[in-house]
């Protein structure tokens, strides 16, 4: 499935509350939450649970704090990942519009591929600066937060709370950092209390997508943090009681596990027929080749049923990076072919001194527990 961009996706979460704290949205509305029904509230707080799909809160937190508040499921935007996800969270546009498609991205301006959250970049792991490469330039779409006409907080763990990512995208909101889960809420019931103005809190949890990642979506260990986080979730509501809060909590994405026998290792064939390491996704990998039509056959011959081999160029066409003004550099950051994974399959290549390791739990592509999130309303 495609992310429904027309008003039921996270790009139309961001517009009804931009909308509704007075702001210009970039995109239409969400028909689940119109902007009318977040306008009264004196707090608007968002929280974004990182990798909880709609699908595995249904299957494994039923009746629980969140899934008893649950109004509806939206979808995440394409490719279903934190780096393209949690940017149009920030920004309020599409990955066409603020051109961060995957985990990994080829930089012209620096001249070479990177992860962008991390900001330094693949396999030699430096800093981006070192390449005289700002986050300005690598980031250029202004933070929803900057033109919002109310005081705007994000609560972020410390972490990465001074990253590069973080104080870009954070520009025009005052940072409030946690180390722990009962800092998180604390955080979040601090900044709801620190004025009788209104505000737009927003609030990023991380750690259910790093258990997942390392031990499956479907893991106890997963299951445990998913536990843990709706107590707190439920903590948090009873807090806020009487504060004229409206709390809508969502994820940027969902998960599949992957066996090991499905996480693929590019041959060595193809590798020396790209220009630059893979990017994007393992789950949707952009191949920057020296003859696409070669490249593209001979992908197909050693891929068979288990991806879609697609011309970057045709994704961009039918929509599925959102609609929108493109970013100037859009087509430099999709390559020349797209490997689309069918199934549970994942593909990946390995740079020299990268560590190896493959991920149990992944996302970015489009099956419906990776793109379907929650969309979780409740006013104190």
């Amino acid at each position: 499935m495609l992310p429904n961009y027309s008003g039921g996706s996270l790009v139309n979460l961001v517009a009804s509350i931009v909308q509704a704290r007075g702001g210009e949205p970039r995109h239409p509305v969400l028909a689940a939450l119109p902007a009318a029904e977040l306008s009264e509230a004196e707090n608007i707080v968002l929280v974004i649970i990182d990798g909880l799909g709609d699908h595995y809160l249904a299957r494994r937190g039923a009746g629980g704090e969140l899934a008893r508040r649950r109004r509806a499921s939206i979808t995440s935007v394409f490719p279903s990942t934190t780096a393209s996800a949690i940017t149009t969270s920030y920004t309020g546009r599409t990955p066409l519009e603020h051109g961060l498609t995957g985990w990994f991205t080829y930089f012209g301006a620096a001249g070479c591929v990177a992860s962008p959250l991390q900001f330094r970049s693949r396999g030699e792991n430096l800093p981006l600066q070192q390449r005289g490469f700002s986050p300005g330039s690598a980031f250029p779409a202004p933070s929803v937060f900057e033109s919002l006409p109310v005081r705007s907080i994000v609560v972020t763990p410390r972490q990465i709370a001074d990253s590069a990512y973080n104080v870009r995208h954070c520009a025009g909101a005052t940072r409030l950092a946690y180390e722990t889960l009962e800092e998180f809420v604390s955080q979040v019931e601090a900044a709801v209390k620190s004025g009788a103005q209104r505000k737009f809190i927003y609030a990023y949890w991380p750690h259910y997508d790093v258990i997942s990642h390392r031990h499956g979506s479907e893991s106890r260990q997963a299951a445990a943090e998913l536990e843990k986080f709706d107590g707190a979730f439920g903590s948090l509501i009873a807090r806020l009681s009487a504060t004229q809060s409206r709390i809508v909590a969502t994820a940027d994405h969902g998960f599949i596990d992957v066996a090991q026998e499905e996480s693929l290792e590019l041959p060595a064939e193809l590798a020396a027929m790209l220009r630059f390491p893979l990017c994007g996704e393992r789950r949707v990998a952009y191949c920057y080749v020296h003859s696409p039509a070669q490249f593209m056959d001979r992908a197909r011959q050693w891929l068979g049923d288990r991806a879609d081999v697609r011309p970057s160029g045709e994704l961009l066409r039918e929509g599925w990076f959102g609609p929108g003004t493109p970013h100037p550099r859009i087509d430099e950051r999709v390559g020349d072919v797209a490997l689309v994974m069918r199934g549970r399959y994942t593909v990946k290549d390995w740079t020299p001194g990268e560590p190896r390791h493959l991920h149990i739990g992944n996302h970015g592509g489009t099956s419906e527990d990776e793109m379907m999130i929650p969309l979780i309303v409740e006013t104190t």
